[in-house]
């Protein structure tokens, strides 16, 4: 995958000074909801120009893309999801990396919940006890699919299966336990950081999932120079801090 070369903010907006503001329309995962939405506000801010940005799961949007969906960028939580848009070819030569990481956690309905150990011998089912465990969609949605991965990893997916929640996305699927609906949940840690009425009871081993990885395309219906601005300046280092400060690993 080919990295664009990370440039300065205030170079990027001279660069990119519109004559007239221009409309940037983003496809992106749930997950990127606050980090991504304070970045926008402020590059939106400098540069006169507006971004739209419609948040579902990875796997919604990049149906929708395929689809014919007018989007400029696409921001996925997995590398799959991306490849099918590729695949389609709908994304710009060159116009495509790896941008962010994550990591996955179980979360448990509001504060001061006691810590466990998430490995084979947690007695998942007992530790809901008739609840159920909110997850994103196992079979669609990145933070499905890595939830299910580790938990089929750690040899606990067959006895819980039953009891699991499946939501659109992973936001959904945060709010199931945020509300109560679900005593536990399995999310990203960004998405657990979101949230004051939830917490991090576990961290799930790096080796039982596959690299939580975000990458970022300019597709192929993005022709305005606003496009291209926007999709370089999330390369640079206005965009580290609202991206950290969420607990995202900045990965160029």
């Amino acid at each position: 995958m080919l990295r664009p070369v990370a440039s300065a903010f205030a170079l990027t907006l001279a660069l990119a000074a519109p004559l007239h503001a221009e409309e940037v329309v983003v496809f992106a995962a749930a997950s990127l909801k606050n980090g991504l939405d304070d970045f926008a506000a402020r590059w939106g801010a400098e540069t006169g120009n507006t971004v739209t940005i419609s948040y579902a799961g990875s796997g919604q949007l990049a149906r929708q893309i395929v689809a014919g969906a007018p989007a400029d960028l696409y921001l996925s939580a997995n590398a799959g999801w991306m490849d099918e848009v590729e695949k389609a070819a709908f994304i710009q030569k060159g116009a495509r990396a790896d941008l962010l990481g994550n990591t996955l956690v179980l979360i448990a309905h509001g504060k001061g919940a006691a810590a466990v150990d998430i490995g084979p011998d947690l007695d998942l089912v007992g530790l809901l006890g008739g609840g159920k465990l909110a997850m994103a969609l196992v079979d669609a949605v990145p933070a499905g699919q890595y939830g299910k991965a580790a938990l089929g990893a750690l040899g606990l997916w067959e006895g819980v299966a039953p009891s699991v929640a499946q939501a659109d996305n992973v936001r959904a699927a945060l709010a199931l336990v945020s509300t109560g609906e679900a005593p536990f949940g399995i999310v990203y840690a960004t998405d657990a950081a979101a949230s004051d009425n939830v917490t991090v009871t576990a961290t799930f081993p790096e080796g039982s999932h596959p690299p939580i990885i975000y990458p970022v395309a300019l597709l192929s219906n993005a022709t305005d120079p606003a496009d291209r601005a926007f999709y370089d300046a999330l390369f640079g280092a206005e965009a580290r801090n609202p991206f950290e400060k969420q607990g995202f690993s900045v990965l160029n």
